[in-house]
Parts: structure tokens; C-alpha cells; sequence
């Protein structure tokens, strides 16, 4: 894996709102004078793929493609909505539609790209269903990754959930806690620095490997990809999701190519939607 993620995960919110504001042209997000497809994302695995693209099939595919990064899960749609992006890859269509519901904005997805399996993480068990009574166990604290990360727990009969508890899921819908773990939302990018004053906690991919973990050696817990439905989306303003820059952009990120280089990059802890 290359080590160069850490540098870009830890470059500041404020340079990447400035690396947007003079992203997309001064037609407001239609790509500029120059045809350039901005695009933003998180840096890993996103970004990682992204410059892949970038460096080895844009050129060929006759693709102008300029990538932003950005490290939190707000600022990415809002730049979108507004216009100094053109399109953005880093979340799922769950997520896309509450984002949509609650900031009023409209976005919608293109293609599933890859699925970045969340997992529970834990400095001192191997195991999740070893969990001391009462431990702390944090999950993000944005809607749907909360609920997520419950169905996860729920899934090896740590917790029960309320019949029809979803992706939207609360610690209120909890029906059965036999461990009486605690269950802390934290917001997302703090959970892998939280893990030492943590029993566990429960990761989205990208801030996994961002800090250096490897989902498929170092959770306790993964998600499955069967019938998954957490793949992740290249996303567009409505209306323009249909543009030939996006379009290209979108066969390239199903490419053969592409798979092959998720499959190598990431070696499991990263899976292309073409493989599952």
C-alpha cells in the first residue's frame, strides 16, 4: 500500500476548500474553458483510485481529469451542489440520499465503483463477541454510517435491533445489549484516533487505511459484499450526470483495468463492484 495516503489524509479541510474554489471554471462547474473534469474525493481509497486513472487511462481516454481532496464526508456533496465540482467519489447511495433529504441538495449516483468494507477494530480482542461487559464501543456518529455500523454489530448477535431497523438504525433501536456495551458516536475521522481510549470501534474503510489499517488483517469484525447494499458511487448534480466527461469517467472506474488495480492495490480490503 502506498504510504503517500498518510500525507494526503492529513493535508487541512482548509487547503482542500481552497483547492475547490477555483476547481471547476468560471461556468460554474461545467468543467471551464478547458473541458477539465474536477472531481473530489477522499483520499484513500478514492483519491488512490482517482490518480490511478489520472496517470495511466485519462490521457488515452481523452479525459482532463483534476482531483480534489477532501477529508470529511460534508464538504465533498456541498461542493458539488454549488458547483466547483463536477462530480465526486467516496460514498454510498444510503448516504447520498440522506444527504440529499436533510441539506436540501440534489445529487444523484452514476455508477457503484467498489465496496470499502466497514469493520470493528479493537486493541485488545481478537474476537467482538469477547467483548468485556460494558465495554465502549464507538460507531460514527452520521445517520447512516450509524446505522451501519449497528446492522454490523448486529450481524454476530452482539446487539439486537428492532425488527425493520435499517440503514438509519439509532442506538435507541437496540432491543437486546446482553454485554451492556456503551455505544458512542463519535464523528468518523475520529474513530481510528479514538481506538486507544476505546474497547473498540467500528471504522469506515477509507479512515481505516488512511490510519494505517488493514481491513482484511486487522478488523475483528468485516463486512460481507454479498448483497451488500454500501458500494461506493461516482455522484453528479442531477441533470448532469449524463455529460460525456462524467460518462467516460464512469467507463473508466468499471474498467478491467481498474479492477485490476483495486484488487492489487488493496488486496481485499478494497472490493471493485466488477469482482464481486
Amino acid at each position: 500500500m502506498r504510504t503517500s495516503l498518510i500525507a494526503a489524509a492529513a493535508g487541512s479541510l482548509a487547503l482542500a476548500l481552497g483547492l475547490t474554489a477555483c476547481g471547476a471554471g468560471t461556468d460554474g462547474g461545467s468543467g471551464g474553458a478547458d473541458d477539465t473534469l474536477v472531481v473530489g474525493a477522499t483520499p484513500t481509497p478514492a483519491g488512490e483510485v482517482l490518480a490511478y486513472i489520472k496517470d495511466n487511462l485519462a490521457e488515452k481516454a481523452g479525459l482532463d481529469l483534476k482531483i480534489t481532496e477532501f477529508t470529511d464526508y460534508v464538504t465533498p456533496n456541498t461542493a458539488l451542489q454549488e458547483g466547483s465540482l463536477d462530480a465526486n467519489l467516496y460514498q454510498h447511495t444510503p448516504y447520498l440520499k440522506d444527504f440529499n433529504a436533510s441539506k436540501k441538495t440534489d445529487l444523484v449516483p452514476v455508477t457503484e465503483v467498489y465496496l470499502p468494507p466497514m469493520g470493528v477494530y479493537a486493541k485488545k480482542t481478537d474476537d467482538v463477541r469477547a467483548l468485556r461487559p460494558g465495554a465502549t464501543v464507538a460507531v460514527p456518529n452520521d445517520t447512516t454510517n450509524e446505522g451501519r455500523a449497528l446492522q454490523l454489530l448486529a450481524s454476530r448477535g452482539v446487539i439486537g435491533l428492532k425488527k425493520g431497523a435499517g440503514s438509519t438504525a439509532t442506538p435507541e433501536d437496540i432491543t437486546s445489549n446482553p454485554k451492556k456495551l456503551e455505544i458512542k458516536p463519535l464523528d468518523p475521522a475520529q474513530l481510528p484516533r479514538s481506538l486507544d481510549d476505546l474497547d473498540a470501534a467500528v471504522i469506515n474503510n477509507n479512515y481505516a487505511l488512511d490510519a494505517g489499517l488493514s481491513p482484511k488483517k486487522d478488523a475483528i469484525l468485516l463486512e460481507s459484499p454479498k448483497g451488500n447494499p454500501y458500494n461506493n458511487v461516482l455522484a453528479a448534480r442531477k441533470g448532469e450526470q449524463d455529460d460525456p466527461r462524467i460518462a467516460k469517467l464512469a467507463e473508466l472506474l468499471t474498467s478491467p483495468e481498474v479492477k485490476k488495480f483495486i484488487e492489487d492495490e488493496y488486496r481485499g480490503s478494497v472490493l471493485p463492484v466488477a469482482a464481486r
